[in-house]
């Protein structure tokens, strides 16, 4: 069914700071992932790429959980701390939404994971959003010694915890992985965090779409394409009738592949990217499909490419 939809996409003007702007007729919010693996990256460049996001009006940032890769062709190579960074981009930025993309429950016990995330968000003064997933690499877990079997049950456990914590709870649970013993969040959280769910495993949305506030995608898991997107969309629907969830209440987020500009990319395409004088007509696109939100995974990840962005968005209105 295609949907009245209708989005405003932020910018930036240096004399009277940010105004709103129509793209065109999606309802989509408009997010940039910043740099994991791609290539070495430094905090300077990071922080400046950043604030060039929240300068050129996105709406949200997101940084990678991740611990280390190998193979694939490619040198070793692993991301900075995606908490530590989370920590400094929630003082560094003042209006984006920041969170991981997403959170393996894997790394950390549930308990500082709530903790965490309630920190980040007081320190953000509100805008951290909890994604959170099981881990899938299991060359980062076997080189740092996370147990890689049954990934999905030491998930349930732990988002469990995490869940209830958040929501302000005392929490008691002896699991079989987890055990906490009247646990709870001091001093209280301002406002109960929002979690989004990273995963498309049918187990893994039985357990979480009862409560989480939304859902994302990767951009390979449905091809990077707007019927791909639509096809996922009407089963996670499915998924959430299943669970008793109204649909209409669950943010649904998409990643989308980008490639700006004609410089060499920094990554393999496992699926085909969107071009940027593409872009604008995909977002339509894509909230007509049933998207609320797209995070833009950019090939480069740089400064140039987040600005070039948010300009071919706007002038694709």
């Amino acid at each position: 069914m295609r949907r009245d939809v209708r989005v405003s996409f932020l910018l930036y003007d240096e004399r009277s700071g940010f105004i709103g702007a129509s793209i065109s007729s999606t309802a989509v919010r408009v997010g940039v992932q910043l740099p994991e693996v791609e290539r070495e990256v430094r905090w300077p460049e990071v922080a400046a790429i950043a604030r060039a996001a929240e300068e050129s009006g996105f709406e949200s940032i997101w940084v990678g959980d991740h611990l280390l890769y190998r193979g694939g062709g490619r040198p070793e190579r692993g991301p900075w701390d995606a908490w530590t960074q989370l920590a400094a981009l929630a003082v560094l930025t003042s209006r984006v939404r920041l969170g991981p993309l997403v959170a393996a429950t894997a790394f950390h016990e549930p308990g500082p994971i709530a903790r965490m995330a309630a920190s980040i968000d007081e320190i953000s003064g509100g805008r951290f959003v909890l994604g959170l997933g099981a881990g899938w690499n299991e060359t980062e877990f076997r080189a740092f010694g996370f147990p890689f079997d049954r990934t999905v049950s030491r998930f349930a456990e732990s988002f469990d915890i995490v869940r209830r914590l958040l929501a302000g709870e005392h929490v008691t649970l002896e699991g079989e992985f987890h055990t906490v013993d009247d646990a709870v969040l001091l001093p209280p959280p301002r406002r109960r965090v929002p979690i989004m769910l990273g995963s498309n495993g049918a187990r893994m949305l039985g357990i979480a779409l009862p409560y989480v506030d939304a859902w994302n995608t990767w951009f390979s898991s449905y091809g990077n394409t707007v019927e791909g997107f639509a096809n996922l969309r009407a089963d996670i629907d499915a998924a959430c009738l299943r669970a008793d969830r109204d649909p209409g209440e669950l943010i649904h987020s998409a990643c989308v592949l980008v490639k700006i500009g004609d410089r060499q990319s920094e990554r393999p395409y496992d699926v085909p990217p969107v071009r940027g004088k593409d872009l604008a007509a995909h977002l339509r696109q894509l909230a007509e499909a049933g998207a609320d939100e797209a995070i833009l995974v950019l090939d480069p990840i740089d400064e140039r490419s987040t600005r070039e962005a948010a300009a071919v968005i706007v002038d694709g209105k």
